[in-house]
């Protein structure tokens, strides 16, 4: 039993991580939390799920689709409502961002409608036995690609010269500005890769509960937002321990306490963090 809460906590831990490196890196970047990352990770979903409903394209294809789709998403907010406001009382590009999430719910639901839309995938999981344990391998391939993804995110950013630049304009813009980087690039770079990612966890949350819907993105998205702030905003490998503890949390409690708990879990885990540990378990940008 415990094991398999643990394996399900992971699984839904590290989909709340690939969210919560689009809400770091960008804060780190620009001191900015962008509440609009749930839609991008919702747009992903939609884009993935239209193509698959044509039947002419396969699910690597499309899965990909939904990952460039929620990048230039992200581009796109942040060339219309975040760059304008660069300088800016820190509320404002807060409501800049509030208002991008609830014109995207909007935009989705008179698009789409208000009706579930089950995902096509092209695919047979099954549950196999190991050591006694049954798992999903549906959950390992998500656990599986969402691991992945991080370590390459973590290698572009180590040891790519794009990823250091990124990083220069994190711990100081005009200095970097000064020694020739291109800001405006890295910060659009920066909303591309975090993009993408939320992309990529729309897409296999939506394959694991079947379900592609206008609001899916609301509450992994605030999930993810408290698991940035449990590893240190701005701080990218706290994000990955963050959302795996969160969504390991959130199983154990569902298991062991009450399923009806199991969303205000995570918010219980940000208020908790904000009183003893605001600086995260890693620390953020700036501490």
């Amino acid at each position: 039993m415990f094991l398999q809460q643990l394996l399900n906590g992971l699984t839904t831990g590290s989909v709340y991580a690939l969210i919560a490196l689009g809400y770091t890196m960008i804060y780190g970047i620009l001191g900015l939390i962008n509440f609009a990352q749930g839609e991008i990770y919702m747009c992903g979903a939609f884009v993935a799920v239209l193509l698959l409903a044509t039947g002419k394209v396969n699910f690597y294809l499309a899965f990909a689709a939904g990952m460039v789709a929620a990048a230039l998403l992200g581009v796109a907010l942040e060339r219309v409502a975040f760059r304008p406001l660069r300088g800016a009382h820190p509320l404002v590009p807060l409501i800049s961002a509030i208002g991008a999430s609830i014109f995207l719910q909007s935009l989705a639901l008179l698009l789409f409608g208000p009706n579930d839309r089950p995902f096509p995938i092209q695919f047979t999981f099954s549950t196999i036995t190991v050591a006694g344990l049954p798992l999903s391998t549906l959950q390992g391939a998500i656990l599986a690609a969402a691991l992945g993804l991080m370590g390459l995110l973590m290698v572009f950013v180590r040891y790519t010269r794009y990823g250091k630049a990124i990083v220069a304009c994190a711990l100081d813009r005009d200095t970097a500005r000064l020694m020739g980087i291109n800001v405006d690039r890295m910060v659009a770079l920066t909303f591309f890769i975090g993009s993408a990612l939320s992309g990529a966890a729309g897409v296999m949350m939506a394959i694991y509960y079947n379900a592609t819907y206008p609001r899916m993105g609301l509450l992994p998205g605030l999930k993810a937002f408290s698991a940035a702030i449990l590893g240190g905003v701005g701080n990218i490998p706290g994000a990955i321990l963050g959302g795996l503890l969160l969504g390991v949390a959130e199983s154990l409690g569902a298991a062991y306490v009450s399923s009806g708990y199991k969303d205000a879990i995570a918010f219980a885990i940000l208020i908790g963090v904000l009183l003893l540990r605001p600086q995260g378990i890693l620390k953020g940008r700036g501490d």
